[in-house]
């Protein structure tokens, strides 16, 4: 099965690609993941996109599309992939297209805006490993320290609620149009995400054994 996972930002798009990769035995590529980790090792690319991403903004198609080009000629993802964050604007859609990759099924994790705004605002991100906390969903064992660790949480830039509202609106404007382009394919399916994360995971598994 070759997946796209979209969903605004704090959607739980992160989560649903760990339990769908479990279930079916396919890898994901999150272009989120991949650009952490460039900014973080300080490469030109991360420092380019690193302006772009506290100020909730998208990063360039060129940079992703290259990115995700040489992803998928690795060997790991011959079987199928899951990609998560990508595409996000309809013309990387179409640049997929252009490259000839086939995508099976595209599905997308709706929730209202209001409860991403809280959702993320208490977030909480390890410095040393990324393990992502919640303050009231998924608290530490020990409060601002990581369980694995020892590492002290913090709030991403881009998990502040003034970011997150640029980057739902963002998400509106540039990426809804992308289920358009899908659903014109018969290939879009959408899962509401519920408060419950095993109820998300549950309604997000149905409805990709019902396409498979």
């Amino acid at each position: 099965m070759n997946l796209i996972l979209l969903g605004a930002p704090g959607a739980g798009k992160g989560t649903q690609a760990e339990n769908i990769c479990a279930h079916f035995h396919i890898p994901t590529i999150s272009t989120g993941n991949m650009l952490r980790e460039a900014v973080k090792n300080g490469t030109k690319l991360g420092l380019e996109a690193k302006a772009y991403m506290d100020a909730g903004k998208l990063v360039p198609d060129a940079v992703l599309v290259g990115m995700i080009q040489e992803k998928l000629k690795e060997p790991a993802y011959q079987n199928g992939f899951i990609l998560d964050g990508f595409p996000r604007t309809v013309p990387q859609a179409e640049a997929l297209d252009q490259m000839g990759v086939r995508i099976d099924t595209v599905l997308e994790i709706d929730v209202p805006d209001e409860r991403i705004v809280a959702r993320m605002a208490g977030r909480r991100v390890c410095e040393i490993c990324g393990t992502s906390y919640h303050t009231e969903y998924r608290p530490p064992k020990t409060e601002g320290i990581c369980d694995a660790d020892g590492g002290r949480l913090v709030q991403r830039a881009d998990d502040a609620p003034e970011t997150v509202k640029a980057r739902l609106e963002v998400y509106h404007t540039q990426t809804e149009p992308v289920k358009a382009y899908y659903a014109k394919q018969d290939k879009l399916s959408v899962v509401e995400g519920q408060e419950d994360i095993a109820d998300t995971t549950r309604l997000t598994l149905q409805t990709l054994e019902g396409r498979s």
